[in-house]
């Protein structure tokens, strides 16, 4: 046969195992079997596969059944044996004939030339019974194991991945810690360095009668042009109102920058516009976002001192 495969899938070995087809089909279907390896082993799976499904949908017969069967075989065997049949008797003459001609029956029974030789296809595929209950246990016992296991595994997955997220998050939240802690030592280190440092020179910046409770100090560098402002105590503002600090040099106002709001609450160093040159420093009120020229009147105010000559 040219192509095995599709006389597989022609469908006609499941009608085999149906009893569908004629004999002259089914002896055709057996003839294929017997020469080809593929198509007796799908015809082996197919009556294997025919069997489970009887197995699975079988039927318990009525309990009278088994009763009224065997009345009947007894009957028939207590019956007086009716004459031979024409089928009988053509047995009886093809037996006679052998026997008289045994050499010509050992003839006729050896196959022709060319002729395919049809022999009876055994299911020696189909496992018994109890054989084929056992595997379905044991398919159903691998199965539930199985699905098990992959439960097991997916909780599991779950967990470490809600483990690993909540790491990340622990990660995340101790580098920005951390950043916050190296930006504020950053800070603490520079505000060392000033309060340190000969090059500063430190103004003490007085209330005046207007605002006799403000207190504040400014650090100017007048080689480098640096001022920081060091809040010690300013009154709070309205909204809409802010502390801007403003160098006199030369009796003009120049302005040094808005003090921040944490700065004027004392938090820390607050580092201001670069200054050429200065005689005094003062802090007025002004609008949000700072003045052009100082608003009078001047909350406090603190001179210059003049370089040591060593």
């Amino acid at each position: 046969m040219e192509n095995i495969q599709a006389y597989i899938e022609s469908g006609i070995l499941e009608q085999y195992a149906l009893g569908e087809l004629s004999p002259a089909e089914q002896a055709a279907v057996e003839a294929e079997a017997a020469r080809h390896p593929e198509v007796r082993e799908e015809l082996a799976q197919v009556q294997a596969a025919l069997g489970f499904y009887a197995e699975a949908h079988s039927v318990t017969p009525p309990a009278a059944m088994r009763e009224r069967v065997l009345a009947n075989v007894m009957a028939q065997i207590a019956a007086p044996a009716t004459a031979a049949t024409p089928n009988a008797a053509l047995r009886a003459d093809l037996d006679a004939a052998v026997s008289q001609n045994p050499s010509a029956a050992a003839a006729s029974a050896q196959p022709i030339a060319g002729e395919a030789v049809i022999r009876p296809l055994t299911p020696a595929a189909e496992a018994p019974a109890s054989s084929r209950s056992v595997w379905a246990m044991a398919a159903s016992v691998a199965l539930l194991l199985s699905l098990g296991a992959n439960a097991l595994l997916y909780s599991r997955w779950k967990d470490a991945s809600s483990d690993l997220v909540a790491l990340q998050n622990e990660q995340s939240r101790f580098a920005t810690t951390t950043q916050v802690v190296e930006r504020q030592l950053g800070e603490l280190r520079q505000e060392n360095q000033v309060l340190r440092s000969d090059e500063f020179r430190a103004v003490a910046l007085v209330g005046t009668k207007d605002a006799p409770s403000t207190r504040a100090r400014v650090l100017f560098n007048p080689a480098t042009h640096k001022v920081y402002v060091d809040v010690k105590s300013m009154p709070a503002l309205p909204a809409g109102k802010q502390y801007q600090l403003w160098a006199l040099a030369d009796g003009k106002p120049v302005d040094a920058g808005m003090i921040a709001q944490a700065t004027a609450e004392g938090a820390d160093l607050q580092e201001m516009k670069e200054i050429a040159s200065a005689q005094a420093f003062a802090v007025t009120i002004e609008p949000a976002g700072g003045s052009a020229s100082p608003t009078m009147p001047i909350q406090a105010m603190g001179a210059v001192a003049a370089a040591s000559k060593s």
